[in-house]
């Protein structure tokens, strides 16, 4: 597929055809939802060290999805990949990140857990693939800094700092609210050129 193409953003129709499929019989209970996945991608595209798109699809789909037809497959995976490199291409280009949720904690009666939380466990997910290069890095205070809302929104630390600051919900959103800039930040700590930074 061109490189202009895997660059353009899914439309709505696509997104939600996208949605649909991961929510289907043919997909692991296990699987990551959408918004997950646009967590996940986040984080890949800013690790400092690649991983395959073989490796990333069996992580997100938690297996190999039941697909009807080859078409399919192929049509899923084109989805999949031109969201993955939109989404390269917005931090590559300092563009302003939009979460695909609301930058808050705060549930509402339905849910068992924030789509935000959703998002940021995802994220950690992977970041946890590459673990030790995310933080043996040279600024490695800087990133811990720069993780630190994405930490707390994951709900997956219980040191009692974490669990301190969770209970703060006003200081929850502000934290979710900085993410957006922040993962820009960190894809500059780890791709830009040292006179860049």
């Amino acid at each position: 597929m061109p490189t202009a193409m895997l660059n353009t953003p899914l439309t709505d129709a696509e997104l939600d055809e996208l949605e649909a499929f991961m929510f289907s019989d043919a997909v692991s209970e296990d699987a990551l939802d959408l918004v997950g996945t646009h967590g996940y991608f986040c984080a890949l595209n800013i690790s400092p060290v690649k991983i395959s798109e073989k490796q990333w699809l069996q992580e997100l789909f938690d297996g190999a999805p039941e697909y009807n037809t080859e078409k399919q497959k192929a049509r899923i995976e084109d989805l999949l990949r031109r969201l993955y490199f939109s989404i390269g291409s917005d931090l590559y280009n300092d563009q302003d990140m939009l979460l695909p949720c609301e930058p808050t904690l705060e549930l509402d009666e339905d849910d068992e857990q924030s789509p935000m939380t959703t998002w940021a466990q995802a994220f950690m997910e992977a970041v946890f693939l590459k673990e030790d290069e995310w933080f043996n890095h040279q600024a490695e205070e800087e990133v811990a800094e720069l993780m630190l809302p994405i930490m707390i929104a994951s709900e997956l630390f219980e040191e009692e700092e974490f669990i301190k600051m969770r209970q703060d919900q006003k200081l929850c959103d502000e934290m979710c609210r900085s993410i957006p800039d922040l993962l820009v930040d960190l894809y500059l700590l780890f791709h830009a050129p040292a006179d860049k930074k």
